[in-house]
């Protein structure tokens, strides 16, 4: 991953990620390492936590389809390495959050993505 070219987005645009059923199923252990590498980050780097959260849901079978877009995540933060929240220690700050809801945004179930339960 030293020698590859970092990439804008850390997902490709509109792209939806499935359970990829006929994938190459690869190594669930080095899967789950990356994602949970990944899941470390999210506490500080917020534009990391939609396409992470997408990738843990398939550690238990993962695919070369998966793995492909965690490494993507990787090429991301190596363009990227000086974004990130900082939480100064003396410092009271509010944070204001919004949300979309994403009403059948999953591509395996067809239930929301964003959070809630979907039922409305």
């Amino acid at each position: 991953m030293e020698s590859s070219d970092p990439v804008d987005t850390p997902m490709v645009e509109k792209s939806k990620l499935d359970e990829d059923s006929q994938g190459k199923v690869v190594d669930p252990t080095h899967y789950r390492g990356m994602v949970g590498t990944l899941m470390y980050l999210t506490a500080s780097r917020p534009d990391l936590t939609f396409v992470v959260c997408m990738c843990a849901r398939y550690q238990t079978k993962p695919t070369e389809k998966h793995l492909h877009v965690v490494k993507r995540i990787f090429k991301y933060l190596r363009g990227t390495v000086n974004r990130g929240l900082w939480y100064p220690k003396d410092s009271s700050i509010a944070l204001t959050a919004y949300a979309d809801v994403d009403h059948a945004g999953c591509q395996d179930t067809r239930r929301s993505i964003s959070g809630r339960d979907g039922a409305g």
